[in-house]
This record gives structure tokens, sequence and C-alpha cells, in this order.
């Protein structure tokens, strides 16, 4: 499982991704779909995206693939 939290930075937005005893960064838009941040994280953690779960710590709920940030609501 892997939760996420995000940043702002102007336009674009840093998402923080812990993964059991690791935190990575990952600067991405509002506009990126969850897809293609999983793509991202694949290149880090060398896991391929199909097997990532993306999880809102808050809300617990799981972030599907074809939606952007800004449609889930990530912050």
């Amino acid at each position: 499982m892997i939760s996420i939290q995000t940043v702002v930075y102007w336009q674009d937005m840093y998402i923080r991704v812990k993964r059991s005893k690791t935190t990575y960064f990952i600067r991405c838009k509002p506009s990126d779909k969850i897809l293609d941040i999983k793509q991202k994280l694949q290149e880090l953690i060398d896991q391929p995206a199909i097997n990532q779960r993306l999880i809102l710590p808050d809300t617990g709920e799981v972030l599907e693939d074809s939606k952007t940030l800004a449609d889930q609501r990530v912050k």
C-alpha cells in the first residue's frame, strides 16, 4: 500500500509518496493522470505501475488510473 500527500508550488505540485519506511517526492501537475504518476514512481521503486495502488491517507480512497489529480481533488 502506498499513501500520498501533496505540497503545491505554483502550478506544479509535489506528491509525497510513503512506501514502507521510505518517502519519495514526485513533481507533477494537477492535470497529470494517476497512471502517469505511477509510471514516474515505477522508475524509483522498480515496481510496475499496474501493481501499484495510490491511496489518499485522509480518506483511504484508492486513486483511479484514468483520472487526473484534479479530478480526484488531490490538492
